[in-house]
């Protein structure tokens, strides 16, 4: 009876004191790791999506595979960067002490998502309405080169702190207690949940890309 009454008012704590769910996380350090382990993610992806635009006509199939593959990882990335924005701006004490990111970053902030809804959204309308030269497909170009361009200097302006950020979530030796960030474990497993999703979905739409890939394979048979 005692405990069920202490794990009821734990809840009522909680509920109480929404901050201390966030304190529970990691606060703004668990962010930072989160932010900074779904970027490493999208990197590598987005090398492998990379390659497959040398050839496209003959890699388009891989080239949708990883295009729906990368979409939950980056609405991991927009999700965890777009609450440390909400929180900052709110006047949460600890994100305001840790302060704003630079203010060029603050700057091409709304750029970077601009270009990102754009490049997945026209990608994603693509595939509905298959093959075809058009608007759609030059703003799907044109905004792949806008996203890589912002976002290849996003990722360089934070390249020196990413490796110790990912490492204090994924490495194999246990840290002191006293430096490690709450919340480790919930965002590791948000993080393989966010892939696992990306290859179900992958998996599920990658069969759109054959009319795209019977296309180019008449384009360039009748070229």
């Amino acid at each position: 009876m005692h405990v069920l009454t202490s794990e009821s008012n734990l809840r009522k704590q909680q509920l109480d004191d929404p901050q201390l769910s966030e304190r529970k996380s990691g606060g703004v350090d668990g962010n930072e790791h989160l932010t900074a382990a779904t970027g490493v993610v999208l990197v590598v992806l987005l090398a492998a999506l990379g390659v497959t635009i040398l050839s496209i006509g003959q890699l388009v199939w891989w080239h949708v595979l990883l295009g729906m593959l990368l979409i939950p990882p980056v609405l991991l990335k927009l999700g965890s960067t777009g609450w440390r924005f909400v929180r900052y701006y709110s006047g949460e004490r600890e994100y305001v002490r840790r302060g704003p990111p630079l203010w060029p970053l603050r700057l091409m902030a709304p750029l970077v998502v601009a270009a990102t809804v754009a490049v997945f959204g026209t990608g994603v309308a693509l595939l509905v309405t298959g093959p075809h030269e058009g608007f759609v497909v030059g703003l799907h170009k044109a905004s792949f080169v806008v996203w890589l361009v912002v976002t290849g200097i996003h990722v360089l302006a934070h390249l020196r702190s990413i490796p110790g950020l990912v490492a204090a979530d994924w490495r194999r030796r246990p840290i002191p207690s006293a430096q490690r960030v709450p919340g480790t474990l919930w965002r590791r497993l948000l993080l393989a949940t966010t892939i696992v999703a990306g290859a179900i979905l992958a998996i599920a739409t990658v069969h759109y890309a054959q009319p795209w890939v019977h296309w180019f394979a008449t384009s360039n048979h009748d070229g």
